[in-house]
């Protein structure tokens, strides 16, 4: 089935028009609707994982069935001007998530980097954690390392977000995806990603001992996120 979507604001200015058309399996739903607006539109496909679908005027679930003669809209955030790739949040991530905001036609290998809160750490016992970060700056160095990443390996794409507050054990802590043309430059770019992000971003966590506490930052040595990544990273 062939269907119309809606675009409006900074959508509509990156496809260049105010409304696209989808060609879509029958009972495709809001999620798969996403997928190949994502994959049928690249210029969209950063800000589809902030977007919301409106379907007939209300706003529709992931899981909502699309059928031929709704009005679908793609909704981007009033609030505009974020780049939903890089975020510091207090919500539960998602690897799937960041999946979709890398994905592309021109990608042949997504490596995607999750880090979850361990219970032993050198024979101590971990209760919890509790994560801090100096969002705004860590926003724009988690920009800064796709910058840089995409000057090593020209045309990856990459997604980064890290939670802040309190986490238990096994929850995610942070998720790297990078999506590149051929699977070695993934590994590499998302080695560089997360070693990078270690480096330079202002995030640090309180660990919760059973028997005590400490603030611990990237644990990689001596502190220096004016090192480059050759300076900062052992082999």
């Amino acid at each position: 089935m062939t269907l119309t979507i809606l675009l409006f604001a900074g959508l509509a200015e990156r496809a260049n028009e105010r409304e696209i058309q989808l060609t879509l399996p029958e009972q495709a739903s809001v999620r798969d609707l996403l997928d190949a607006a994502g994959h049928q539109y690249p210029a969209l496909a950063p800000l589809l994982g902030s977007c919301f679908v409106s379907i007939n005027h209300e706003y529709a679930p992931l899981d909502r069935i699309v059928v031929p003669g709704d009005e679908i809209a793609l909704l981007p955030p009033v609030s505009g001007g974020e780049d939903p790739r890089f975020s510091i949040t207090e919500e539960p991530l998602s690897a799937d998530r960041l999946v979709r905001l890398v994905s592309n036609p021109h990608a042949g290998a997504i490596l995607t980097f999750v880090g979850t809160v361990r219970e032993f750490t050198h024979g101590q016992r971990t209760v919890s954690l509790s994560y801090e970060a100096y969002a705004p700056m860590a926003v724009q160095k988690m920009k800064q390392i796709s910058a840089e990443i995409e000057e090593r390996w020209p045309g990856a794409q990459v997604a980064m977000q890290h939670r802040v507050g309190h986490l238990q054990i096994e929850e995610i802590a942070v998720v790297v995806a990078v999506a590149t043309a051929h699977r070695n430059e993934s590994f590499e770019a998302g080695r560089y990603a997360i070693e990078r992000l270690k480096q330079i971003v202002p995030i640090w966590k309180k660990e919760l001992w059973e028997d005590g506490s400490e603030w611990k930052g990237h644990q990689q040595g001596p502190w220096n996120p004016l090192a480059t990544y050759d300076e900062g990273v052992e082999s």
